[in-house]
């Protein structure tokens, strides 16, 4: 089981990338007697990782398994085996054995108990360092060596590596300062892999005017976005969203910004609708503006929206209504009353672009699924080439579900590399012979 090939040497196993995949990757392909290699291109490994979720990395989410799989889309079904093997409730258990405790927030947001990314970066690489991996920083892969549709080894800067396998996990194109810079489209178009074109995903949206401008760093909660694309609805989520002086962000727009961006590419004129008051029907609603009309009906209609909207947003209210804010409460006529209160269920913003994929917290597109073994994560064109995480063409909403694809895809990658013929009885808590070792002995700076 444990990673020798036909003459009994250990598999010489290569892994590019030290993110969350990368790492889990390395652990697991150690843990199954390989010898193990990280070669990454920055100065230390994590770096996107410890920035997630503002510092705070939201590992997984608690959702049951279909629901799970669904917010992944038309590429779900791809990660049903990676899932089967290691779901969210083992990877809560499997930081906990590393000293990692964890946490469940609102949505089933599961985050470290201490609040620190850097902690999870911390445990996974002292991990995979433990069980005998090696990471060389400051080392970029520049090609693939492949004979007779085998992997035989990668070129890096600084040098030529020979490997047995090799597990592709460098992460997407978004937050290049961190690394992902998408060298690892480049390298898996030189195997023969279909790329599926690259874009940004949980982007922020830039709108037309000065209205996001004025509103900005207003957050709202518990309200409901609608894009509507060429005047046809095409998603809608519930929740928080946030006011920038470029447009919109914040967690529902971030959701939705992936099929915005689509709309925008096939040139639709798209439009994202606020609804502030989803709690109420237009009935409730125009009851409840009655009510308060007339409870403050000696008041200007300015300070009455008070009762309605946060202070910033009654401006933006009465321009695009057209009502007089110093209008009192109870001169507002029926039809202006309908105004109101069509506004409220129906705030619109054009949008024009996203922002930049650099400002994207994840990537679509990458490599072709259908290309990939998903029971092994091995390529279907090149042996011994696996893909792990963003570099495959694999995206969801935010809430935690990428990084659990990410460590569920780069342990499968690892113990598949690792020659392991069945997952069962490789555990993280396994005993390894260098597992005493320190990091010194493993980590090789550049000079």
């Amino acid at each position: 089981m444990t990673g020798k090939d036909s003459d009994n040497r250990r598999k010489r196993i290569i892994i590019i990338g030290g993110g969350a995949a990368g790492l889990m990757a390395a652990g697991w392909a150690a843990e199954c007697g390989a010898d193990v290699m990280v070669l990454e291109r920055m100065s230390r490994p994590g770096r996107k990782l410890r920035i997630t979720g503002k510092g705070r990395c939201n590992i997984t989410n608690i959702a049951p398994m279909a629901e799970f799989i669904g917010h992944f889309g038309r590429t779900g079904r791809f990660l049903r085996h990676a899932f089967a093997e290691f779901f969210s409730n083992d990877l809560v258990a499997f930081l906990d054995s590393l000293g990692v405790p964890t946490v469940v927030e609102q949505g089933g947001r599961v985050f470290p108990a201490s609040g620190r990314a850097e902690d999870i970066v911390n445990a996974l690489q002292n991990w995979a360092i433990g069980r005998g991996a090696s990471i060389r920083m400051d080392e970029r892969v520049t090609g693939l060596v492949i004979a007779d549709e085998k992997i035989a080894g990668v070129r890096a800067g600084k040098g030529a590596y020979d490997a047995d396998a090799l597990i592709v996990a460098t992460g997407g194109a978004s937050y290049p300062a961190t690394g992902s810079s998408g060298d690892g489209y480049r390298l898996a178009r030189d195997a023969g892999h279909t790329i599926v074109p690259v874009r940004p995903a949980l982007v922020p949206l830039v709108t037309a005017g000065d209205i996001a401008g004025r509103l900005q760093g207003l957050s709202l909660k518990n309200v409901s976005a609608k894009a509507w694309a060429d005047g046809k609805k095409i998603v809608e989520e519930f929740g928080e969203m946030l006011f920038t002086h470029f447009g919109v962000s914040g967690p529902i727009i971030l959701t939705i910004s992936g099929t915005v961006a689509d709309a925008l590419r096939e040139g639709k004129k798209v439009e994202v609708s606020i609804d502030l008051k989803p709690a109420l029907d237009d009935k409730k609603l125009d009851d409840r503006l009655v009510r308060d009309l007339n409870e403050h009906g000696k008041k200007q209609l300015g300070s009455m929206l008070k009762e309605l909207l946060p202070k910033s947003l009654i401006s933006v209210c009465t321009d695009l209504t057209g009502l007089d804010p110093a209008l009192p409460a109870n001169q507002v006529s029926a039809q202006q009353r309908k105004r109101l209160r069509l506004w409220l269920k129906d705030f619109r913003l054009d949008i024009t672009a996203t922002r930049p994929i650099d400002e994207a917290i994840v990537t679509a597109g990458g490599v072709k699924t259908s290309e990939v073994d998903p029971k092994t994560m091995e390529s279907r064109i090149v042996k011994g080439l696996y893909f792990a995480g963003e570099v495959l063409d694999i995206d969801a909403d935010t809430g935690g579900y990428n990084l659990q694809a990410a460590f569920s895809t780069g342990r499968l990658a690892g113990v598949s590399a690792g020659g392991s013929s069945s997952l069962a009885g490789v555990s993280a808590g396994g005993s390894s012979s260098l597992a005493g070792r320190s990091a010194q002995d493993f980590i090789f700076l550049s000079e």
